[in-house]
Formats: C-alpha cells, structure tokens, sequence
C-alpha cells in the first residue's frame, strides 16, 4: 500500500488565517441573485423576497466575505441604477454575459442579504468603462456618516448608517480581451494609482485590491504584475489572482491541480517582492485571490454562450455546472494551498456562491441543495483554526503529464493554542488505491481524540442532484490507528479529501 507520513508540529508557523480566506463571490451572472438567493413567490422566501433555505445553506458553509457585484458584469455596470426606488431603476443591458439586469436588486438589497447570512462585503468598482470619479461618488454613498449629497441620498434611500465598507477591488481582469474596458497593463496601472490614492484621500484605512493576471496561461503574465505594481505599488494593498481548473480528460493532472496554484501564488509574490525592492519600500503587497474555484469553461465556450442582438434573457441558466466527487477532491486540494500560503493570501473568493460554478444550487419553486464541492469548503472554514501550520510531509510519488512528478498525498495543518486543537486537511490523488497516512503527532500535547471525516466515493463522477441531493456526502473515517501519544495512522480512500481533528482529551 502507498504511504505517506507528517509530522505535526506547533511551532512550525506558516502564518495566521485571514478570515477572509474561506471568502466567496455573487456576481450579477445567470441564476446567482435572481432564482439564486432571491426569489419572491418562493414558499421558503422571507418577506423581502430571499430564499431562507439558502440562507441557510451559506451560513453552513461558513463564508466570511463576498465580493460583489462582479467579475466581468461591474465593467459594464453604472452603480447607481443599482439603488433608489425600484420601480424607478432603468433595465440595462450587461455586456458582458448577453443578459438584461433589471436592476431589482441592488446595494442595499445586497447588503440586507449579506446582514442575514453574516458576511463582509467586498466592493468592486468599475474601471472598465468608468474611472475615479464615480468610485469616489460610490466611495462617499457607501462609507461617509452624513451631510453630503451622496451620503445624504444614500440615508434617503433607506439606510442612515453607511455601508462602510473596508475592502475595494479596483476593477476585474482588466488584462482579459473579454473585458470592456481592457488595456495595457500600464494604462491599467495609472488608473488603478489614480483611483486609489483617491479613494485613500477619503480614508487611508481603506483596503485596495489591484487587479492581477485572469490567469497564469495569460501572455502577459508576470509583466502584467510588474507593471500594475510599479505605478500602483504605493497606493494599493492587494494584488489578485484569478483561477480556474477543469478535468479535461488527463485526470492525473487535473488531481494535481493545487500543484499549479501554488507556484501561481509563488511566482505573483516573487514580483510583488521584486518591486518592493525595487522602490526601497518597507510595504509588502499581499494577494487577494479573489477568483477560484473548478470551472468547466470549454462547457459554456462550446454549449451554452448567449448570442443575438435581439436575445437579451433575464436571468438565464448560465454556467451550472455540476460537481463531480473527482471536482471535489480537487477542489479541497485548492483550500489546501490557499491555506498553504495564509502567511501571503490575506483574501480569497470562492467564485460562486450558489447556481453559477456553485457549491450551492437551487430550483425555481423548489429545493436548494449542496453541490459535492459544498463540504470541502463547510469542514475546513468550520474547523481551520487560526493558524496554519508548515507540516513536514514525505509521500509517495507519481508522474503526471503537466506537472511532472507530484507528491500523491497534499496536506496543510492548522493550530488553535487556546484549545490544543490541531485540524489537518489532507487529499489523496492516486486512482489506483488507498495511501496510508502516519501523523507523528508527539509535538502535540496531551492524550488526544481523534475525529475523522472523508469525502470519496467509488464513483469518481458520482454528483448530488435536485432529485438526489445526498448522493454524496462526508463518511466518518474509522481506519484509525494510535499507538499512544506518538503516531497516528489513518487510511485514505483512493481520490479523496479528508478532514482529521485532534482534540487534547480521552
């Protein structure tokens, strides 16, 4: 049997969890808001018209911010058909997935959502096809107490406390052709400083994510970083990273996904520092990886893209994708290099939320359930504790097509100190079997209770429906051995993620 063996140590300190990490994304994109978290007539929607099963289900999920209202749509998207009196706000068309926004729900809608389910909000501005000054009017609406025309319009309109909101994405992927608005990266560069120092002006606190590569396969990438950054550098706090992942048929690559990610995340950090150095500056830019998730994009490429100038839906059925136990196990892998690198990602955003590339999926009149890439997510934000843990990790190996050789086991530990709580969260990638994992856990203190929870199924495309929405779901993992305080071994199912937590105590 394959083998694989980590020793878990406290003081080996990776860096302290940003909540913001287990963050999430709505974007005004086919069924996310309208027949997503909004559907008035529904028999479980309270009386502003949410969904309480999904409320429900997101407050399961344990997200902690949600960035919003875009993605492509905020480059096309003029904030302020998005509040006032709903029967006077205009019906735009967005550009950007060939739909028509009616506008019903807006900042405020938003914003009530986001009190029930508990998250922050993240603000996206449009630098597509806006500049500065209608930032800073959407800066003053949102965040000033009174006594301007902007904040005073936002009290008339129902709020008398600002929104105050702390984090702002400064536009979106505006290296990607698709994105109105696109330009150079230097041109990008000078708008975003522009923008920020602005906004800065009005309070200096505020927290400013400049856009990154749309990916690591962009040809621009790295220079795009670099550019962004040597005008920016000063004025912004953030640079984001955008991925993406989908099976494409060489299934031993698309398991070592988290492989890529990781030196996505590396290689941004490397010039990030490059140009600190650079500038001589005592400032460290973080990373904002405000888009990721599995997303089979060939799918809406060649199947389900909007097309004609007279089609114009409200709404459509766009990206639902449906997640497979093989997705999943992949998906936990992502959480697990994002937690890798908690010392550097400050934020993160699992792009979407609920229907669209969603752990979450509803519908119209009917159930809402979790998608198999639900769990991965629920477990980990739920049981991270505040530390992440450098795991000293030895596995066996094997070759993969992309990547070369890769480690078959990939695992990231956490550390609570006030409780002596120690949770790790493990994956393994091969197909052909099980691995055995020993945990040297004598670093540890105390006698400690072992929990374990794996998700795996026979099935590697095994997926929860509307008319099976429990098809797939965590199973306890009773293939635990201890021999003491010492080592602790525990079998992991071919193709699966694991959560184990170890709680001083009998």
């Amino acid at each position: 049997m394959a083998s694989a063996r980590i020793v878990l140590n406290p003081g080996a300190v990776i860096g302290a969890i940003n909540p913001r990490i287990f963050g999430s994304f709505i974007e005004h994109l086919g069924r996310a808001v309208y027949g997503g978290i909004y559907e008035p007539g529904h028999p479980d929607a309270d009386d502003k018209g949410f969904r309480r099963d999904v409320v429900a289900l997101v407050k399961e999920l344990g997200v902690s911010a949600i960035r919003y209202p875009g993605g492509n749509f905020v480059s096309g998207f003029r904030w302020e058909d998005s509040v006032g009196p709903r029967d006077q706000r205009p019906r735009r068309l967005d550009l950007a997935w060939h739909s028509t926004e009616t506008n019903e729900i807006g900042l405020h809608e938003f914003q009530d959502w986001l009190d029930l389910v508990g998250s922050e909000l993240m603000l996206a501005v449009n630098l597509g096809t806006r500049g500065t000054a209608e930032a800073l009017d959407l800066l003053e609406y949102a965040n000033l107490g009174r006594g301007s025309t902007r904040s005073d319009e936002r009290a008339a309109n129902g709020r008398p406390d600002p929104f105050d909101v702390r984090i702002w994405c400064l536009g979106n992927e505006m290296d990607g052709p698709w994105q109105l608005g696109h330009r150079s990266a230097e041109d990008y560069g000078k708008l975003a400083a522009r923008t920020a120092r602005a906004m800065k002006a009005f309070d200096p606190d505020l927290e400013l994510v400049a856009c990154g590569s749309s990916g690591s396969g962009m040809p621009t990438f790295l220079e795009w970083e670099r550019t962004v950054l040597r005008e920016s550098y000063d004025a912004v706090d953030y640079i984001s990273c955008h991925a993406y992942y989908e099976n494409d048929g060489d299934l031993g690559s698309f398991l070592a996904s988290g492989v890529d990610m990781d030196g996505f995340i590396r290689q941004v950090a490397g010039v990030a520092d490059a140009v600190q150095l650079e500038r001589g500056s005592d400032k460290r830019i973080d990373i904002s990886f405000d888009e990721w998730n599995i997303w089979y994009n060939s799918r809406f490429e060649n199947v389900d893209k909007i097309a004609g100038v007279d089609n114009w839906p409200v709404a459509p059925r766009l990206l639902e994708d449906v997640y497979s136990v093989t997705d999943a196990v992949v998906f936990g892998s992502l959480l697990i290099t994002l937690l890798s690198h908690a010392d550097r990602v400050a934020s993160a955003s699992l792009a979407q939320l609920v229907n669209v590339i969603a752990p979450i999926m509803t519908e119209p009149g009917g159930p809402a359930w979790r998608q198999t890439t639900f769990f991965p997510f629920a477990e980990t934000s739920r049981h991270a504790g505040p530390i992440a843990l450098d795991v000293s990790l030895t596995s066996d190996t094997y070759e993969t097509e992309r990547y070369g050789e890769v480690d078959a086991v990939a695992a990231v530990a956490t550390h609570d100190e006030a409780s002596g709580s120690t949770a790790v969260f493990v994956v393994n990638r091969r197909v052909d079997g099980p691995t055995t994992l020993e945990l040297d856990v004598s670093a540890l203190p105390g006698t400690l209770r072992v929990d374990a929870v794996s998700l795996y199924d026979d099935d590697l495309e095994a997926t929860n429906t509307a008319t099976a929405p429990g098809r797939v779901g965590l199973r306890p993992n009773v293939d635990v051995s201890s021999d003491g305080n010492h080592r602790i071994r525990i079998e992991l199912p071919a193709v699966s993620w694991t959560r184990v937590l170890l709680v001083p105590g009998h």
